[in-house]
């Protein structure tokens, strides 16, 4: 067996690593970047209200407001042409009780803007958020008992929720009143409707959070009497948070959402390394509100913070997010692209 010859004297030793090397030039980062996001990814809240050619101002959520549903079915065209991925209902009624019927109403907000947006005929996927706060008097997500939220007799409410919106053309549903059984309970009665088509995006993990007060006066759902933490999961748990998945994903959940989604990135981390299933995470009012005073302020570029919050929500496991920035971030997608 022969000698291995050593190297000619005029041959370099490898020098120390350099991944800077793959940095240098746009092009370069472009070519090698790890996690690519996409307006088709992203999901648009939607707030809608009766009447007729209506747009009220969200004041904490800037750039946004409750719209009629002319004016929300104009909005979605314009979220198609930004190649938007889809929309997510909330209702405001004019009225509310004290065990939320009006969720159900098929004249209500949400029905009513599915059926003309399906007429529409746009390259959206159309959701339903599915919860009682924004139609109770008292704001919490289900119905009072005893001073308390009665999980079981809330459950019949959100399944004939669900199917109301089913019928008026959504495709995907989201449960996300916390609720134990709640994913069984909507896929029994939507199956029994003969909606076995209908997709359950389900909130599996969504915390008791302190990043929901947009919301919440936005959609006019902020509790009138103590809070939501004894149905909400405490922010602090991770595996609780990866059991309430995997009870969902055996009670027939499609989508596994996390919420609020920055500070659930490690949760998106475990639930991609378990389940098979799309995952989901909403980019909530609270996050984005943070962003948009701090730009407003000039403490940040709004554009790169917004893309760099987006970006990190994918890398984590998310391949849908549903985030108020949605249009914008479409946009300014679409400009790079065309670069």
């Amino acid at each position: 067996m022969g000698r291995i010859a050593a190297p000619a004297a005029h041959v370099k030793t490898p020098g120390p690593e350099r991944p800077r090397r793959l940095r240098r030039t746009a092009a370069l980062r472009s070519l090698v970047r790890q996690t690519r996001l996409s307006p088709a990814q992203l999901v648009m809240p939607l707030f809608v209200i009766g009447g007729r050619d209506r747009s009220d101002p969200i004041e904490s959520l800037p750039g946004h407001a409750r719209l009629s549903v002319d004016r929300a079915v104009k909005k979605a065209h314009e979220l198609a042409q930004l190649g938007v991925g889809g929309v997510i209902l909330f209702g405001i009624p004019d009225g509310k009780d004290d065990e939320g019927a009006g969720a159900a109403d098929p004249a209500g907000p949400v029905p009513a803007a599915l059926r003309a947006l399906r007429e529409a005929d746009l390259p959206l996927v159309l959701a339903a958020d599915v919860c009682l706060c924004e139609y109770t008097t008292h704001g919490h997500c289900g119905v009072i008992r005893d001073g308390a939220v009665d999980n079981d007799a809330t459950l019949p409410l959100l399944a004939e929720a669900a199917v109301a919106y089913a019928e008026a053309g959504a495709d995907i549903v989201g449960p996300s009143g916390m609720m134990d059984g709640q994913v069984a309970a909507l896929r029994t009665a939507l199956d029994a409707e003969g909606h076995e088509s209908i997709a359950i995006m389900a909130y599996a993990s969504k915390a008791a959070s302190a990043f929901y007060g947009p919301f919440r006066e936005a959609a006019g759902s902020a509790p009138a009497f103590g809070d939501r933490r004894g149905y909400q999961m405490d922010y602090a748990n991770a595996r609780e948070a990866l059991r309430e998945m995997e009870l969902d994903v055996r009670e027939g959940a499609d989508i596994l959402m996390v919420k609020p989604a920055l500070t659930s990135l490690d949760l998106l981390v475990r639930a991609q390394r378990r389940f098979d299933l799309p995952l989901a995470a909403y980019h909530v009012s609270g996050e984005v509100a943070m962003l948009e005073a701090a730009a407003e302020r000039g403490w940040l570029d709004r554009r790169s913070a917004a893309l760099e919050a987006l970006t990190a929500i994918v890398r984590s496991g998310a391949g849908i997010v549903i985030t108020y920035l949605a249009a914008d971030a479409a946009r300014w997608l679409r400009e790079d692209a065309g670069r």
